[in-house]
Formats: C-alpha cells, structure tokens, sequence
C-alpha cells in the first residue's frame, strides 16, 4: 500500500480555481512554489520600523473564510495594531481534520493527532523541530506535546509495531537511551514509494508488542517522562525512509490540522539566498490582534520537505488574515497574507528584497474531506 494516500491525493489538483488578489495589498497565502522557484510578482516588502496594515472588514474576513472570491475594492487605510500584542494562550483546539487529509498533492496530512483531542495535543512553541533552544539542547528531530503524565498515546495512523522498550536511538537495549521507553510504528502506506514511521518517546508505559497490528487511535501506551525529558510529554516523530534518527521531518506538516485551521511555513533567507537560522518570525492575527513566534531551523540532523523546501513551520492558526514580519539588517519588513484552513501556506523572505507571497488556490467547502 506504499505511497497510496500521496496517490490518492492527486486525484483532488482540479478541485480549485485561481484565487484574486486584493488591489489593496492583501496577498493570499502561497502554496506549490519553492524558495527560487517562486516569482517575483507577488512581492510585496514593507521596509518601516511600523509597517502600514490594510484594513480589513469582517465582511470581507466571512467572504475570505468561506471560500468566495470578493468583488469589491479594498480601500487601503493605515491602522496600527494594539501595542503590545497579547501573546496567545489558549489551551483549547477545535477537532482535526480526518486524516487522510489531502486538498492538494503537495499537502500530506496523513496522521491523526498521538494525543487525544482535550488534552495538549499541539506542538511546544518553543522547542518545534529543527529548535536547539539556542544552544541549550540538541537539535530537534520531532515535536513535544506537553500532556500530563498518564495520558494516553495514540496510533497516529494504521500499521506494524516495529520496536518497543528502551534502546530506539541505537537499536539495541539500552535504558539510558535518550528516547526512553518508545514506540516505533511501519505504516501500511509511504509517500511517493518511500516507506513511513512514525515514533512515540519518553512514555511512561506501553500497551503493545513488536509485531502488533494498530489502528489509527489505538491505545499505544501512556505519557511519562522517561529517558532525556525535563518533564512529562510526548516526543513525536515522522520518519520517512529507514526508521532512523537521521530520516526525520517536521511532524506540523503531517499532522492533520484543527478543523477550520490551517498551516503556516516558510523559507527565511538572506538577500544572497543563504538560510537564515534559528531566526524570529512574528505572526500578527489582523483579526485579533494575536501574536505567535517561530524560529527558523538550526543546522543539524533535520530534513526540509522535499516539495516545500521550509526552514520554519507553524501549524495550529486559525485561518484568517495575517501580518508577518522580519528583522533584518536594521529595518522591518512585512507581508500580509490570508491563512486558509485545512491545508499549508507558504511564505519566502529574502533579505533585502523583503517577502514573496503568492496567491493560494480558493478553497471548496472544507465541511467534509474531498472525494479521494
């Protein structure tokens, strides 16, 4: 069954049409484009140290949501958000997609949530994969949900237990391994012909057995804070190829995102095209005056998705307008761009020459998943 979700995907490319972009400067979110392959049309840098925002009305903001293509034009005018921006700190999440989620060939939901929905079952802000803590840690080959000690550990999708217990870094028995008590699942499907797993560590206890068949949300174990963990939560990981530490990618664009949310990521570089590390990107709800934080990857043992060639990933945002911004070389560039749910945006900055965003196809009715 290798690869047949990605196949199956493919059927859903001809379900979109052009989205418009908005006279006034509201660029939609990118999606299908890589860091040099995106063109420069869609570029829209503001270089002050308070860049203006277009106002939005929440006319426009229920149009924009549910998929229509407005026909009015947007009068720009300069706003400035609240100061300071509240960080946000809501611990609640709608429910996800049902995964397989596919609207596009280049998105790959292909994974439930390993925590069940009413507990912290969203990435650590500030340890998401590629993070070292700035030096305090080693590079990140997954993300940590911060559930309490004892909660359950879920199947994220259907397949073969392939290891349990201590030892998953080396391969042999170990209880110093940094893992701790883990779990290792082959699913029954890969992605383009290249087999997936995905790995559960630091548990506390575990409820299957090598060689065991899973559903998708069949009780793998429970939360714990064995081997290298500060404290309890689950470390996750999708590894595609061989089900080692080195075949890792970022698990927020294979996780099936809250219903009516979406995914940001994005390639931050320098003006000569060098990638910027462990850099901050600020995210501003135009909406709701939110902020989120994300750092760019550090160099290490981590891999970019091969379509999307990111060096940040943010998932878990409501869909609506956004204002992004970058430091850099002494000035403050922004892009405004419009989050759609159920699927990954895409957003390029390159240095001096400020941001590209291209427009995301218009979305169908997101109440069901396409026919794949």
């Amino acid at each position: 069954m290798a690869n047949a979700y990605a196949q199956l995907a493919m059927k859903s490319v001809n379900i979109y049409t052009s989205a418009r972009i908005f006279i006034s400067g509201l660029l939609l979110a990118a999606c299908g484009l890589t860091g040099d392959e995106a063109p420069q049309n869609g570029m829209l840098p503001i270089e002050s140290p308070t860049p203006e925002l277009t106002n939005v009305s929440s006319e426009e903001i229920t149009l924009m949501e549910s998929g229509a293509s407005p026909n009015m034009v947007v009068t720009p005018v300069s706003v400035e958000l609240p100061s300071p921006i509240p960080i946000p700190t809501s611990d609640w999440r709608p429910p996800p997609y049902p995964a397989p989620w596919a609207i596009r060939p280049q998105d790959h939901f292909y994974f439930d949530r390993p925590i069940p929905s009413g507990e912290v079952n969203w990435p650590n802000p500030r340890y998401r994969y590629g993070s070292t803590l700035f030096g305090e840690e080693n590079i990140h080959t997954g993300v940590d949900l911060g559930a309490d000690r004892g909660t359950l550990v879920l199947a994220a999708g259907p397949g073969e237990v392939v290891w349990t217990g201590y030892g998953l870094y080396r391969g042999i028995y170990d209880e110093t391994d940094p893992y701790g008590l883990a779990v290792a699942i082959e699913h029954d499907y890969g992605y383009q012909g290249i087999q997936l797993h995905t790995v559960y560590a630091h548990m506390q206890s575990i409820r299957v057995w090598d060689g065991q068949r899973v559903q998708s949300g069949e009780i793998l174990g429970t939360v714990g804070d064995t081997g290298h963990a500060s404290g309890p939560h689950l470390h996750f990981e999708i590894r595609l190829g061989d089900n080692r530490y080195w075949s890792t990618r970022n698990p927020e664009l294979w996780i099936a995102p809250p219903i009516g949310w979406g995914v940001l990521a994005g390639r931050v570089e320098d003006t000569f095209g060098n990638l910027l590390k462990e850099y901050l990107v600020q995210i501003y709800s135009i909406k709701s005056g939110e902020r989120w934080d994300v750092w760019t990857y550090a160099e290490g043992t981590i891999h970019s998705d091969d379509f999307y060639r990111e060096n940040f990933v943010i998932s878990d945002l409501p869909s609506g307008p956004y204002d992004i911004r970058v430091d850099f070389a002494g000035r403050s560039f922004s892009a405004q761009l419009y989050l759609y749910p159920g699927q990954t945006n895409f957003i390029v900055f390159r240095g001096r020459n400020g941001f590209n965003v291209e427009p995301t196809p218009t979305p169908v009715d997101l109440t069901n998943p396409p026919d794949l």
